[in-house]
């Protein structure tokens, strides 16, 4: 006999307690965070009035587009290029990692489709492969790519200054110490 709420009895235990099928209070919490982040989204885009291809089609083309900007950069700044170039194919990478795939392959692959074309190229989460994201509709928040532009070049920034601090504090006190080993003579 199948246990149904029509066929228990009172001494019946039943498969799944009742509160199995209620919400927990943390899905409900999920629930909100995903309407409003989707609403979000889309009074951005109204605001806005733009969206970019998503799917990482954005952060693949600002890597190309960095790519050959650095051939046009001479010396230590080229360098510099290259790490934010780098830095922008993370993005690409979690959404591979995230869908179970190998994130090396999948760069690669949007690299190469993308290589060339007037068209932005993005990762299809489903099979790894590169896809066009505009033609599948997805998009991006203009306004979320602006801010994260400006947040990266801001903690990268940030991040210098604090190395070029540590290295004049790491000299100053080498000085220090070198003239503690080796006393000048008093004339």
């Amino acid at each position: 006999m199948i246990n149904t709420p029509s066929s228990r009895s009172a001494t019946t235990p039943s498969l799944l307690p009742s509160s199995s099928r209620d919400p927990t209070k943390h899905t409900i919490t999920q629930i909100k965070d995903a309407v409003r982040d989707g609403l979000r989204a889309v009074k951005n885009a109204i605001e806005d009035g733009m969206v970019v291809p998503g799917a990482g089609a954005f952060e693949i083309a600002v890597y190309q587009a960095l790519q050959e900007y650095k051939n046009e950069v001479k010396g230590k700044q080229r360098l510099g290029v290259q790490a934010f170039a780098d830095a922008m194919l993370i993005i690409p990478k979690c959404l591979a990692q995230n869908a179970g795939h190998d994130a090396q392959d999948c760069l690669v692959k949007m690299l190469q489709e993308h290589k060339g074309l007037d068209r932005c190229v993005g990762l299809d989460l489903g099979t790894g492969e590169a896809m066009y994201p505009a033609e599948a509709g997805i998009w991006d928040n203009y306004c979320v790519k602006k801010q994260l532009l400006n947040s990266c070049t801001v903690i990268s920034s940030n991040l210098l200054i604090v190395d070029e601090v540590m290295r004049a504090g790491m000299s100053s006190s080498k000085d220090n110490s070198l003239r503690d080993q080796h006393p000048q003579p008093h004339q």
